[in-house]
C-alpha cells in the first residue's frame, strides 16, 4: 500500500511538471531554442508517466503496455485521417504524431525487450510515425507551392550604361548620335522580401520540428530542397534565364542574340544575387536555423545551386567566346556587376560548404576581366588592320572614326573598372606602339591615346587613296577635327587632356593650310605677274576660268559635314581668292573688257558658297551670259 502511494505521489509531481511545460509551451514569443527544449522535455515527463504507471517497470509491464496500446489506437486513427485525405488541421495532427513519437520512446525505454507485446507496439510505433512523415512532406509541398510568393522583376532598378551602338558586320560602322546617359540609383542595399506567405512559417517550424525528432530530419530538408529550388527555377524563367544551353552552344550563338542574353544576364544577377537569395538564406535560416551549421547552409546551398551553375556557365562562354570589339562593353558591365556583388556573394555562401561557390565566382570576375583586356587590345589591333581599297566618298568622316570615337566616349563609363584592369601587373600588351604623349597618365588613359593614334595612322593610309591631293588634306582635316570635337567632351577631354586637343588642333588647321595651297597655288599664280611675261591678259584669265571651273566641280561634290569648319574654310578660300582676283582686274582694266570676262567678282564670291556641299559640280546657272 505504501508503494502504490509512493507511485501514485510521482505520478502527481510528473503531472504537475507536464502541465508546466505545456502551459510554458503555449506561451507567445518563445525562441524556437526553448520551444524545442520544451517539447523535449514533455515528451521525456511523459514517458516517465507511463513508467511509474507500469511500476517502475516491473511486474511485466502489462499495465503500462495496455495504456500505451489505448494511446497509440488513438494516435494512429488520427494520422490515418490525415493519410487518407489533406491534412485539416495541422496542430492536431502534429500533436498526433508527437504523441506517437512520445510512446515510441516510452517503450524505448521500457526494459520489455523480450515481450512480444512490447516488440508489437513498437513496431507499430515506428509504421505509423512513417506515414506521418511521409503525410507531412506532402503538407511542406503543400505548403510551399500554395503559399509562395512571386516576385516582380522590376521591383529593382540599378545603373545601366545606357549607351547603345549600333555595328554592322564589317566593323567600322556606327550611327554618330549623341547618347542619352542614363541615371543611376542607390542600389547597393539587400532587399529582403517574402517569398512565402510569412504566415506559414509557423506551421512549417512545427512540421521541422517533428519530423527532425522523429530523425526524419533528411526527409523534411529533401522536400524542402525540391519545391524551393522549383521556386527559383520559375524566377529564372521570370527573369528570361531558363537557357539550358551548352557553354559550345552559346559561344556560337549570333551577336545580336548573344548581345541581348548578356543584358538580360546582368539585370537577373543583382535581382537574384541582392533580392532572391538573400531572401532565400533569411527564409531558410527562419525554418532550418536552430537546427546546426551542418543543416540549413546545406540546405541553401542545395537549393540554389543548379541556378548558379548555370548563371556561372552562360559567364564562362561568354569570356571564351571571340573578342570581337563592341563584346567589350558588355563584358565589363558583366565584370563590374559581379566586383559590385562579390561581398554580397561572400556573405550568402560564407559557411565552409559555400566555398565551391565562392571558388568559382572568383574564378569567372578573374576570366571576365582578362577577356575585357585582351578585347580591348583586339580591338586597337583591329583599327590597325581595318584596309580600304577605295577613297571613302568626297573626302567625308570615315564610318571607322565614327565607331572608334563614339566607342571610346562610352568607354569613360568605365574609367575605373579599366584603370582597375589594366594596371595589373601581369598585363601583357603585346603592342610595341609608341605614343608621342610623354607625361605620366594613368592607363586606361594611355589605351584611349594609343587607340587615337592607331587611328590616326590608318587614316593617313587611307587619305593616299585618294587621288587629288586637296582631297587628301580634306579628308584628314575633316576626320581630325571630327576627334578633336569628341574628345572635347567632358567624359574624354579629362582622360586625354587639354594638351593633345591643342596638338591634334594644330594637325587639322594645318591640313586647312595645306589643302589651301594645293588647291589655289597654280590658280594664284595666274593672277600674278611674275613668270606670266610671256602670256597675254586674255589668255591668263582664259586658263584662270579653265582653272576656277575643274576646281569648282571637284570641290562642290567634296564634304565638310562640320559647319563652323566649312565657313571657315569658305571664307579662308574666299580670303585667298577674292582679293588676288580684284587686283588684277584693276591692275588690267584697259586690257579687260566684258568679252574676255567669264567671272566678275561677285560671280566668284557666290560659288565659292557652294564648296563642299557635295552639290553636282555645274557651273551653268552661274556663268554670265
Amino acid at each position: 500500500m505504501a508503494e502504490y502511494q509512493s507511485n501514485d505521489g510521482e505520478q502527481h509531481v510528473i503531472a504537475a511538471a507536464r502541465h508546466i511545460v505545456k502551459a510554458l509551451g503555449s506561451t507567445k514569443n518563445l525562441s524556437d531554442d526553448l520551444r524545442r527544449i520544451l517539447l523535449d522535455l514533455d515528451s521525456h515527463l511523459s514517458s516517465l508517466t507511463i513508467v511509474t504507471e507500469d511500476g517502475g517497470g516491473g511486474g511485466g509491464g502489462g499495465g503500462g503496455l495496455f495504456q500505451i496500446e489505448q494511446r497509440l489506437k488513438d494516435a494512429e486513427k488520427k494520422v490515418m485521417n490525415g493519410e487518407k485525405s489533406r491534412i485539416v488541421s495541422l496542430s492536431e495532427y502534429l500533436e498526433a504524431v508527437n504523441e506517437v513519437q512520445v510512446l515510441r520512446e516510452s517503450l524505448r525505454g521500457l526494459s520489455l525487450k523480450g515481450n512480444k507485446k512490447h516488440n508489437e507496439l513498437f513496431g507499430r510505433a515506428d509504421r505509423i510515425l512513417h506515414i506521418a512523415m511521409s503525410s507531412l512532406e506532402g503538407e511542406v509541398a503543400h505548403i510551399l507551392v500554395e503559399h509562395r510568393q512571386f516576385l516582380e522583376p522590376d521591383c529593382i532598378s540599378f545603373r545601366s550604361h545606357g549607351n547603345e551602338v549600333v555595328y554592322d558586320e564589317s566593323f567600322v560602322s556606327l550611327d554618330d548620335h549623341e547618347e542619352a546617359i542614363s541615371s543611376s540609383n542607390n542600389d547597393s542595399d539587400v532587399l529582403i522580401i517574402h517569398l512565402v506567405d510569412p504566415k506559414i512559417i509557423p506551421d512549417l517550424k512545427s512540421i521541422a520540428n517533428t519530423m527532425f525528432a522523429s530523425d526524419y530530419g533528411l526527409e523534411f530538408c529533401q522536400a524542402f530542397i525540391c519545391f524551393r529550388r522549383e521556386a527559383l527555377d520559375d524566377y529564372m524563367v521570370v527573369l528570361e534565364m531558363e537557357n539550358d544551353l551548352s557553354i559550345e552552344e552559346i559561344m556560337k550563338l549570333e551577336w545580336e542574340i548573344l548581345n541581348n542574353e548578356i543584358r538580360k544576364w546582368v539585370r537577373a544577377m543583382k535581382i537574384i544575387t541582392r533580392i532572391y537569395l538573400a531572401s532565400e538564406k533569411q527564409f531558410c535560416n527562419k525554418i532550418l536555423g536552430y537546427f546546426g551549421i551542418s543543416v540549413n547552409p546545406r540546405v541553401f546551398v542545395e537549393i540554389t545551386k543548379p541556378s548558379i551553375l548555370r548563371v556561372l556557365n552562360f559567364g564562362e562562354a561568354v569570356a571564351m567566346g571571340s573578342l570581337r570589339p563592341e563584346k567589350l562593353i558588355r563584358l565589363l558591365d558583366m565584370y563590374e556587376v559581379m566586383a559590385e556583388l562579390l561581398p554580397n556573394v561572400n556573405e550568402l555562401f560564407s559557411e565552409d560548404v559555400g566555398f565551391w561557390f565562392r571558388n568559382e565566382y572568383q574564378k569567372l570576375l578573374r576570366s571576365i576581366g582578362e577577356s575585357a583586356k585582351a578585347t580591348l587590345w583586339e580591338f586597337r589591333n583591329a583599327i590597325a588592320s581595318d584596309e580600304s581599297s577605295c577613297p571613302f566618298p568626297n573626302g567625308g568622316i570615315h564610318h571607322l572614326t565614327r565607331y572608334v570615337m563614339n566607342y571610346l566616349k562610352i568607354l569613360t563609363e568605365y574609367t575605373d573598372t579599366l584603370n582597375l584592369l589594366l594596371r595589373d601587373p601581369d598585363s601583357k600588351d603585346d603592342s610595341n606602339l609608341v605614343v608621342a604623349e610623354p607625361e605620366n597618365v594613368n592607363p586606361i588613359s594611355w589605351h584611349l591615346r594609343s587607340i587615337t593614334f592607331t587611328l590616326e595612322s590608318n587614316l593617313e593610309q587611307k587619305s593616299r587613296l585618294y587621288k587629288d591631293q586637296p582631297l587628301q588634306h580634306i579628308f584628314m582635316m575633316n576626320n581630325i577635327h571630327y576627334m578633336v570635337r569628341k574628345v572635347m567632351g567632358i567624359e574624354l577631354r579629362v582622360l586625354f587632356g587639354d594638351e593633345w586637343i591643342r596638338k591634334r588642333a594644330g594637325k587639322y588647321q594645318q591640313q586647312a593650310r595645306n589643302y589651301e595651297r594645293a588647291t589655289w597655288s597654280f590658280i594664284l599664280s595666274l593672277l600674278r605677274n611674275d613668270g606670266n611675261s610671256s602670256r597675254s591678259v586674255r589668255e591668263r584669265l582664259r586658263l584662270f576660268a579653265a582653272a576656277f571651273d575643274e576646281v569648282y566641280k571637284l570641290h562642290t561634290r567634296w564634304s565638310i559635314p562640320d559647319p563652323g569648319l566649312r565657313d571657315d574654310l569658305r571664307i579662308a578660300n574666299s580670303m585667298n581668292l577674292i582679293p588676288a582676283f580684284r587686283s588684277f582686274l584693276g591692275q588690267h582694266s584697259s586690257h579687260i573688257n566684258d568679252r574676255h570676262l567669264k567671272y566678275s567678282v561677285t560671280d566668284l564670291e557666290n560659288l565659292l558658297l557652294h564648296f563642299f556641299e557635295e552639290l553636282p559640280g555645274s557651273l551653268h546657272n552661274s556663268r554670265r551670259r
